[in-house]
């Protein structure tokens, strides 16, 4: 009798799990505009596709391509309520939500832009910033 108590408590348990835990999933702002790439590729991905991007930007100095981090950080900024852009690795934003769901440090943003860059692009390099 005991065991048929417990394996019926350890079901209920099973099954209201999910409802008693909430949606643990990652609150993800909308994009800006449209992907490079369907969104399961991009969530499976994506590292991949910004590694072999930064191999042949370093390489062979191509930039620019499809998967550049530039191109991802400037659909992915959110806006702010005074309508400038929020940081992606900023709580609540883009990449932060899904890497601290996944329990993954990001490391891209030590060197690179976190917002989208303002005005014309230019010739060259700007001093301080890593494209």
């Amino acid at each position: 009798m005991r065991a048929l108590v417990l394996s019926l408590l350890m079901g209920l348990a099973l099954l209201a799990g999910p409802a008693v835990a909430g949606d643990l999933s990652p609150a993800i702002p909308k994009a800006q505009g449209a992907c490079v790439d369907e969104p399961q590729a991009m969530r499976r991905h994506h590292f991949d596709f910004l590694k072999h991007q930064r191999d042949d930007t370093l390489r062979s100095g191509i930039r620019g391509a499809r998967h550049s981090l530039k191109e991802c950080v400037s659909c992915h900024a959110g806006k702010g309520a005074d309508g400038k852009p929020v940081p992606v690795n900023a709580e609540g934003q883009f990449c932060q939500s899904c890497h601290a769901y996944a329990a993954v440090s990001i490391d891209c943003f030590t060197c690179h832009a976190t917002v989208p860059e303002k005005g014309p692009k230019t010739a060259g390099v700007t001093p301080g910033v890593t494209q």
